[in-house]
């Protein structure tokens, strides 16, 4: 009897051994392991979503030559072949023209100019829906990293739950045999290793899920993962986070844009009320040899459309006053993100206290059952329920640390914030000005275009 006494007290000590180092061990970082930038990094380089939307803002800038190439002269190339028949006795004859033809609008009440303005501004909103995509492809990175890191933790804590169970299981067993116990100790102890065993399949299952999500965050699977930074500096208040969110949040920027484009579409649709002015000229040349040359001004109005113009202009109105309450629902609902990410922080941090102190009071109520359990005080069953207790305190503190992580970072992107830019991550990153430049001016040829794509193949890879 005290043989066997002597052996599980050496089993608690080594069952006490691992439930204390279950948790601390989580925070121990490798060396080479990644860290939330390295994903932060990986994310942004990475993104199929964001070449689709700087494919979809080059699209836009060329929108902008469309409209200026409006302001030059069209010139065109026209042959012709004319058969003429006359009557029978005379038989048909052919005549050949070759002309040159240029139009140019010298005056269109202001419609072309317009248009540029509004092409301008497109190109504007445009980037700042880019930035957005920028905010959504970052924060997915955070939460694909949050994830497995909580889920590898969890899968650890399980993995030390098994061998816990199973000393407890050995244990009791060793009890049954000299009679301290009876059988139903025994199953139970083997029932709640069983579903120990359970939970533990479910935690790696989870973890395999979240390192395919963090492949399709970032590009690669994970390696080993470093502890989560230092956070970046928030506001003071909600309030102050809340100004900063009206006057940053790419959502915020982009809707007034698009007030700016539908205000300027009312005016396109009252400038096309006005007459257009072109200036043209003609040159032709026949099969004969002769040449004729005409030049002239054209003054043009439509007098009646049958109502679509003035339909069109009502449209125009009908579109500037839903951006404009776009605008403000936007607001709303940005400062919205801004208090439930503010709140989620608050109550994220005040988890965390408390399963810090659940912890404290779980691992003292676990070492006590047990050592009463030990003096016949206490069943296995209590001692399970102590270390299912402790199990819980700790994947709740998991839960908590990775909610806070994501709750910053996710205030931050409600704040228009989260880029790569303000977390200076320090690597090269996607200028939108320079394709803008390269073809605002619309050129004719497509060398600046090759050479500019070489260009942003560069900043997309380094």
């Amino acid at each position: 009897m005290t043989s066997m006494r002597i052996s599980s007290g050496i089993r608690s000590r080594a069952i006490t051994m691992a439930a204390a180092l279950a948790f601390t061990s989580f925070t121990a970082v490798a060396a080479g392991a990644e860290t939330l930038a390295d994903a932060l990094v990986s994310a942004y380089r990475n993104s199929n979503l964001l070449e689709q939307n700087r494919a979809v803002l080059r699209a836009a800038d060329e929108d902008v030559a469309s409209a200026v190439a409006t302001l030059r002269p069209v010139v065109s190339f026209i042959a012709g072949v004319t058969r003429v028949s006359p009557a029978p006795a005379f038989g048909d004859s052919l005549s050949a023209t070759v002309s040159l033809a240029a139009e140019v609008t010298l005056w269109d009440f202001g419609r072309s100019q317009i248009g540029i303005d509004i092409a301008k501004e497109t190109v504007l909103s445009t980037r700042e829906a880019l930035v957005g995509v920028e905010q959504e492809v970052l924060l997915g990175a955070v939460v694909s990293f949050m994830n497995v890191k909580s889920a590898s933790q969890s899968v650890t804590i399980n993995q030390n739950s098994v061998r816990v169970i199973g000393e407890e299981l050995k244990a009791a067993e060793d009890r049954f045999a000299v009679g301290e116990v009876t059988r139903t100790d025994v199953a139970l102890a083997q029932a709640r290793l069983a579903a120990a065993r359970a939970t533990l399949a479910a935690a790696e299952g989870d973890l395999a899920a979240a390192r395919e999500a963090y492949k399709a965050a970032t590009g690669n699977y994970p390696g080993t993962l470093a502890a989560a930074p230092k956070p970046p500096a928030l506001p003071k208040s909600v309030e102050e986070a809340r100004a900063i969110a009206q006057r940053s949040h790419p959502a915020v920027r982009q809707a007034q844009r698009e007030v700016t484009v539908a205000e300027l579409g009312v005016a396109a649709a009252e400038a096309n009320f006005g007459p257009t002015l072109t200036a043209n000229a003609r040159a032709t040349l026949d099969d004969n040899g002769d040449d004729d040359y005409a030049v002239g001004l054209q003054l043009t109005q439509t007098l009646y459309t049958g109502g679509a113009k003035s339909a069109a202009h009502r449209r125009a109105i009908a579109f500037r006053d839903a951006s404009r309450s776009a605008l403000l629902q936007t607001g709303v609902t940005i400062s919205e993100q801004v208090g439930n990410a503010w709140a989620q922080i608050g109550v994220s941090r005040a988890r965390i206290e408390a399963t810090d102190r659940q912890i404290r009071a779980a691992t003292v109520a676990y070492e006590g059952v047990r050592e009463e359990a030990k003096l016949g005080a206490r069943t296995t069953l209590d001692v399970l329920d102590a270390e299912q207790d402790l199990l819980d305190a700790q994947a709740d503190r998991i839960d908590a640390e990775a909610s806070q992580q994501i709750a910053i970072y996710s205030l931050l992107a409600s704040m228009g914030l989260l880029t790569v830019d303000h977390l200076n991550l320090g690597i090269p990153t996607y200028d939108p000005s320079i394709y803008y430049n390269a073809v605002r001016g619309a050129p004719a040829t497509s060398v600046q275009g090759q050479r500019l794509d070489r260009i942003l193949k560069a900043i997309g890879k380094d």
